[in-house]
């Protein structure tokens, strides 16, 4: 089985936002992101797009944007899209809806599904190339990174545009709320051939268990 290669990264997160010298400083250990739900503006969507759009689906679209506009990538090209929580706070609200109402109207579960991020991404960019999305096995991102970049590794696809996000999990979930709860999404480019810019990934039984050490591993040109 071959390497493979990922490049042009695209990371956000509040309090680094777009910043690539903030992010080069949190990639070797000396900024930190924020766990507030600040979320990109959108500003290159319509405001009827955008307006009820989460913190996870506005993080999903704007990595997406700005990797398209970074490789000119093709609309054709396919999406693997990977989260551990989803769409946590629409969950929790749809949950509590049901309890309280007995009822879930249909525009808000629309927008509570897991796919709800990627689905919106290829909405707002005429992306016709197909998405998957995987839910990391017991937390551990590096069971979602495995199968995400199998095809290319495979010579079944040539590429595939990686996407990561998580939003913050808000205070309502007490003390369910993950340790590392850290709203982070990222976008990057998975190719079979090199390109200046790229990561290669060949060792995939020593990949990053968090996504967080993932990015970090990306930031630092294949270094931990």
């Amino acid at each position: 089985m071959n390497p493979v290669y990922f490049s042009s990264v695209c990371p956000w997160a509040p309090g680094l936002n777009d910043d690539k010298e903030l992010w080069k400083e949190w990639a070797a250990g000396t900024k930190q992101i924020e766990q507030t739900d600040d979320a990109p503006k959108l500003e290159y969507t319509s405001p009827l797009f955008r307006r009820r759009l989460s913190q996870i689906t506005r993080m999903t679209v704007h990595v997406i944007h700005n990797l398209l506009e970074k490789t000119k990538a093709s609309g054709e090209t396919k999406i693997v899209f990977v989260s551990l929580r989803g769409e946590i706070a629409r969950e929790f609200s749809i949950n509590s809806q049901l309890i309280e109402d007995k009822e879930i109207l249909p525009a808000p579960f629309s927008l509570s599904v897991f796919n709800t991020p990627v689905s919106s991404a290829t909405i707002a960019f005429h992306l016709t190339g197909g998405y998957s999305v995987l839910y990391p096995s017991k937390n551990n991102f590096a069971s979602a990174v495995i199968p995400a970049v199998s095809p290319i590794r495979a010579g079944t696809e040539k590429a595939c545009l990686f996407v990561y996000a998580d939003e913050l999990v808000p205070e309502c979930y007490g003390d369910k709320r993950p340790k590392d709860n850290t709203p982070l999404a990222f976008a990057a480019l998975v190719s079979a051939e090199p390109s200046p810019d790229a990561v290669q990934l060949s060792d995939f039984d020593h990949i990053p268990e968090e996504p967080k050490q993932f990015l970090k591993f990306l930031l630092n040109n294949g270094e931990n």
